[in-house]
This record gives structure tokens, C-alpha cells and sequence, in this order.
């Protein structure tokens, strides 16, 4: 059994304000996994203070960039050698597929790469000179670090979420307090390890594992400069609300109910094919394709399709190695699913394999909800507009390429997209009409690893002075 009795609070594990760890228990039988200190708005207090003094006086921010880079690359070493058991921990915590989070702690190398690119590439300093002759005189540009970063992360594919936030942050000189969700407190604990591990100065990050109050509290302490969020979009408007009221920085990766717009020419296999993906992470990622889009021509076979594929996945144990789709992370996690099955049956959907009363065979123990296809769904119902974070598949019909368009529009969740077509030519014109952050054409990963960047965790400064 794994125990953090203490919390990580600027390179110190430290005794909690309040003792008495959280049990932390499987989601697939409910055994116990371990034991983790919680973290409460005096220990808040703390990590802040500790940030604080190390940004103002601590040698982080004032190491050359090449320094705090060569750090970062030892950490992701530290993480690479340890993946398995970082991936193991994920799986019997959150009810993740034991092979979806191996294949998270495999693209994170790509992604910490990413940023010490961007890193490399940045210019901290440069001086421009002035068009004006007379008197004539230079502007010093500075890059700086913004101050003691808030890092909010979800619960799902939390090394990946750890990753975007702290690295960039990291890189640019700031100090950081990360907050995890309580199901992930024993791959927290082990991220901590690695960066005590790495050599990272003293106070330049702390880890706090709490629930949601302490989260809030921490985004709202008045020596906090920047948040950086990955959550629900409720979650983040309330975020966005307190750095308002505070004029603070703040980078937001909210919810997503994304559309899968199949055109009349698809290939149904590939098709069907790249659907898996939106059911990755027990269809809990925020890039999730979850509403399809089919052409009404072709709609029963599409549905017939996506159902026949939804069926052939295993439910069950997310460490057996062929488990397609492992337990909700929690009760409270599985009744708010199956309610929104029943709503979306009460408005009219027609169920054709799962729904809410259907409990996987021998897994009554665990907090599972059988995959559930839904189709007759109309893309105003709640169960085709909210984020449900869940194995369920919408299946909405469409009549051709505009009015596709015009219902993937039709929605507030707006982080990713997917369009199938056998012309391609055809699907990237779609592509261009979607409101949407990213689009994969035919299946074809996002490339988001590639928009890496350090600018939201550095401040420009301007030193103007006489040539």
C-alpha cells in the first residue's frame, strides 16, 4: 500500500494542517490503494508563501534558461524510467485502461519536447532600436517570468494535464503550485518525487493534492499572478471570474463535447475506426468525439456500425491489458452519468446497446456503466450539449454538408472536431468552417503537441534608455 502522510510544499514534504489521510480506493472493487495527506486552505497558505519567497529571492527565476531546461529534460528522464509505475498508479486510481495510460506516459517525452523548443527558441532579451534620429535611443524588451503560478489540473490524464501546465511555467522561471483532484494523489506523490529527484530548487514547487474549496481558495490568494486551469467549463468560468475580479493571468483548457461529422462518402470501417479514440480514457477526454454527425441517407447503417464496435469493447479490470473501457472514477462520478442516459431517453433517444440500468456482468462491485450508444438523438437535447464525461456515443442526423456544419457549430464546446469524407479535399473544406480549436480529417491526430509556447507564463518588460 502507497502512503503520503505529507504533503510536497516547495521541495519539503510537510505535515499537513490537518492530518488524517484520504483513503484511496479502486474504482474497479473498491480496494484500498492508499493513503494521501489532503491538502486544506492553510496549506494553500503555505506553498504560496513558499513561492512566493522563492521567486522573489530563490535562484529559479534567475538561472540562465539552458539551466532550467537541463532541469526539466531530467525530470522526463526521471519519468521515462518510472513510467510503468506512474501508469499503474493512473490506471488503479482513476479506472483508465491500463493501456491508454501506458500510451499517455509515451507521448509525454514529445510533449515536454515541445516545450524546451519553444524554450530554446525564445528571445528573453532583445533591443530595438528607435526609427527617430534625434535625440535617438534603444528599447531593452525583456522576457520575465509572470510570478507563482496556480496550476489547476482534472482528474483525467493527470501526468498529461501536469505536463502542459508545469513545464511551460517552469521553463519561463516561475514558481508553481500544482493542484491535483484526491483520486490522483498517489501519481501526484510520485510526480513530486521525480522533480525532488531532478534537483529543482527549494520553493519553486509544490504539489496539493485537495478538493475543490481548497482549489478555489488557491486561485483566489492575493499572491498568486497567474492560474492556469484544465477542467469543466463551469469550473473554469468561475476560475475566469476570480482572475477578473483580480487582474490576474489566466489560461483556461475547459470542457468538450466535440462533433464527429461524418459525410455521405465516408468509409464506414475507417470511420468507425477513428471513433474508438473518442472513447479513450473511458470517454473522459476533453477532445472527445461524442456526438456523430451522420448523413440521414446513411444513418441506420452508421449507427448499426458505431453500435456493432461499441459492443465489441471489454469492460472490465483497467490493469488487464485488453480492457477497452474500465469503471468511472467514483459513485458520485458513475449516478451523474447514468442520469444524463436517462435524461437523454426521456427526451426521446433511442437507446441501441447500453444504457443506465445495464451494469456490466461480475462487475456490480466496481462503479461501472455499460458503453452506450445513442441514437434518434436531436443535437439540441441536453444529452447531445452537455459534457457528460462518459462511454456514451450521440448519434444526430444530418442533411449534407451545411447543415453538419451548422450543428457542430451549434454548441459552446468548441475544443475539438473530427470530419470523415473519401474526398479529402471535400473534408478539409468542412474543416475550415468548424468553430472549433482543432480538427482531425479521417482520423489524423490534432498535432496540438506542436502548439507548444511559453507566452502565456512570461511578462514583457521595456527598459527604454538613450543611445
Amino acid at each position: 500500500m502507497i502512503v503520503y502522510d505529507r504533503l510536497y510544499i516547495g521541495g519539503v514534504w510537510t505535515a499537513p494542517a490537518h492530518p488524517g489521510p484520504l483513503d484511496i480506493r479502486s474504482p474497479h472493487d473498491r480496494s484500498l490503494l492508499g493513503r494521501a495527506a489532503q491538502a486544506a486552505p492553510g496549506d494553500a497558505d503555505v506553498a504560496v508563501a513558499t513561492a512566493r519567497a522563492a521567486f522573489n529571492s530563490g535562484p529559479w527565476p534567475h538561472m540562465d534558461p539552458e539551466e532550467r531546461q537541463e532541469v526539466i529534460r531530467r525530470v522526463d528522464g526521471l519519468r521515462e524510467e518510472r513510467a510503468a509505475e506512474a501508469a499503474a498508479r493512473v490506471s488503479a486510481a482513476t479506472g483508465t485502461p491500463r493501456r491508454f495510460a501506458d500510451a499517455e506516459q509515451a507521448s509525454l517525452t514529445r510533449r515536454v519536447d515541445a516545450c524546451l523548443k519553444a524554450a530554446e527558441e525564445q528571445g528573453w532579451e532583445e533591443t530595438v532600436r528607435s526609427r527617430d534620429p534625434s535625440p535617438g535611443f534603444d528599447t531593452i524588451v525583456r522576457r520575465e517570468a509572470v510570478g507563482v503560478v496556480a496550476a489547476v489540473i482534472p482528474l483525467q490524464c493527470p501526468f498529461s494535464a501536469a505536463t502542459a501546465r508545469l513545464t511551460p511555467a517552469l521553463l519561463a522561471g516561475n514558481t508553481v503550485i500544482l493542484k491535483a483532484t484526491p483520486e490522483n494523489s498517489l501519481s501526484m506523490g510520485l510526480l513530486a518525487e521525480l522533480y525532488a529527484e531532478a534537483g529543482l530548487p527549494e520553493g519553486t514547487l509544490s504539489v496539493l493534492p485537495a478538493d475543490r474549496d481548497t482549489g478555489e481558495y488557491l486561485v483566489s490568494h492575493p499572491d498568486v499572478d497567474a492560474i492556469a486551469f484544465t477542467g469543466s467549463t463551469r469550473a473554469g468560468r468561475r476560475v475566469a471570474a476570480l482572475a477578473g475580479e483580480q487582474l490576474k493571468r489566466v489560461r483556461l483548457e475547459l470542457g468538450g463535447k466535440a462533433a464527429a461529422i461524418v459525410l455521405d462518402d465516408a468509409d464506414l470501417a475507417r470511420t468507425v475506426r477513428g471513433l474508438f479514440a473518442s472513447l479513450g480514457d473511458n470517454g473522459r477526454m476533453c477532445a472527445a468525439r461524442t456526438r456523430v454527425l451522420a448523413p440521414r441517407r446513411r444513418y441506420e447503417e452508421v449507427v448499426a456500425a458505431v453500435a456493432d464496435a461499441v459492443r465489441s469493447l471489454k469492460v472490465g479490470d483497467p490493469a488487464d491489458p485488453d480492457t477497452s473501457i474500465g469503471p468511472m472514477a467514483g459513485r458520485e462520478r458513475r449516478e451523474r452519468l447514468m442520469s444524463y442516459i436517462d435524461l437523454g431517453i426521456e427526451e426521446g433517444a433511442r437507446p441501441v446497446t447500453g444504457g443506465s440500468s445495464r451494469v456490466p456482468a461480475g462487475l456490480e462491485e466496481g462503479y461501472y456503466v455499460t458503453p452506450t450508444v445513442l441514437a434518434d438523438v436531436d443535437h439540441r437535447m441536453r444529452i447531445a450539449q452537455d459534457e457528460i464525461s462518459g462511454p456514451v456515443l450521440t448519434v444526430i442526423a444530418h442533411d449534407g454538408d451545411d447543415d453538419a456544419v451548422r450543428m457542430a457549430n451549434d454548441s459552446e464546446y468548441r475544443m475539438s472536431g473530427g470530419v470523415w469524407s473519401a474526398d479529402l479535399e471535400r473534408a478539409v473544406s468542412v474543416a475550415r468552417r468548424l468553430r472549433t480549436g482543432a480538427v482531425a480529417v479521417n482520423g489524423t491526430a490534432t498535432g496540438l503537441d506542436g502548439t507548444a509556447g511559453l507566452d502565456g507564463y512570461v511578462v514583457h518588460r521595456t527598459i527604454t534608455r538613450p543611445r
